[in-house]
């Protein structure tokens, strides 16, 4: 199969960097925008003022609010939030061209289902080839072309590999897998742990503490995705260790900086105010909680992040808790 036009779905600070992605990997993109004033800004200006602002986009982007300009579409990118992924995809359903692959590139759990967004897809468009993107890479980063390496992930080893080559463009690598659990999982648990970093920073709680909590993190992200029928090595791979290691790294991160305004003393809610994007871990938390329940695999950082933005305990409570556990293995 040949890709020549590709459409992206959601035109949030992501969507609109895989945009710039795809057009310089020579595809003709329609990007699918929701927002009337984000159409408007592309259309006179080129840029996305309210998402991706000072980056100009290329000329063979477009824009528009209407999901029937994307039935030509070879491919689709589906970057919505993970919690609208559903009713996206079912809005967009009647006018998917058969046989177009959808690569998923939002990264978080149904609450309620407690599903991944691969299962939303086959419920959704149960007849279309599904790929998965993710890794460690911020917008601001990919949208200048700066290097990034992701995990593109597809269990139809022949169409990943057409789908590795079309989307390579100068500055954009992704590398091959076939484990769809695995890069799904490792992109939903690292928004959990990326809060739990920023708590650690924003209470001076120091570098040994920060790198305690990603390794132990890295830790309960391996048990649960294993738990779910994911191969280890691709949790350790770009869209597991690498991606938790980049969201836990810096403020750039949505999730890291909730933590962070939280452990400064904010409330969840000042936290969240007047945010137009979504920080992903305070959507899926509360899932990968309910998950580990039902899997039955220990997972103390992402249960008491849920617990705190439930409201069930404090920051102080939080890092009472954990530093309070039992003595044991590092294995164990």
């Amino acid at each position: 199969m040949e890709f020549r036009k590709a459409g992206v779905i959601g035109a949030g600070a992501w969507g609109t960097a895989l945009a710039l992605v795809c057009a310089r990997a020579g595809l003709d993109v329609v990007l699918q925008a929701r927002e009337p004033e984000v159409v408007d800004s592309i259309r006179a200006r080129r840029i996305n003022e309210a998402f991706l602002p000072g980056v100009e986009l290329d000329a063979r982007v477009s824009v528009t609010p209407d999901f029937a300009d994307l039935a030509d579409c070879d491919l689709i990118l589906a970057v919505p939030p993970a919690q609208f992924m559903r009713s996206t995809l079912a809005a967009f359903q009647p006018h998917a061209k058969p046989g177009a692959p959808i690569l998923l590139c939002s990264k978080g759990i149904e609450r309620g289902s407690l599903k991944l967004m691969t299962q939303v897809l086959a419920e959704t468009l149960p007849d279309a080839p599904a790929a998965v993107l993710s890794g460690p890479s911020f917008a601001a980063d990919v949208s200048r072309g700066l290097p990034t390496a992701v995990t593109l992930a597809c269990e139809d080893a022949a169409l990943g590999e057409e789908l590795m080559w079309t989307l390579s463009a100068p500055g954009f690598r992704p590398y091959l897998a076939t484990d769809l659990i695995g890069a799904e999982v490792g992109g939903a648990i690292k928004n959990v742990l990326a809060i739990a970093c920023g708590l650690s920073e924003g209470r001076g709680l120091g570098r040994s503490a920060h790198a305690a909590l990603i390794t132990r993190g890295f830790a309960e992200m391996t048990r649960l995705g294993v738990a779910l029928g994911a191969e280890p090595q691709t949790v350790a791979g770009l869209c597991g260790l690498g991606d938790l290691v980049l969201t836990c790294s810096s403020p750039q991160s949505r999730n890291m900086s909730l933590g962070l305004a939280l452990g400064q003393g904010q409330t969840v809610e000042q936290a969240l105010a007047g945010k137009r994007s979504v920080a992903e871990g305070y959507e899926s938390a509360p899932a990968v909680r309910e998950l580990a329940a039902r899997a039955g695999v220990e997972m103390p950082i992402c249960e008491g992040v849920a617990a705190l933005l439930a409201g069930e305990t404090t920051v102080e409570g939080l890092i009472d808790a954990l530093l309070s556990r039992p003595l044991k293995s590092e294995q164990g």
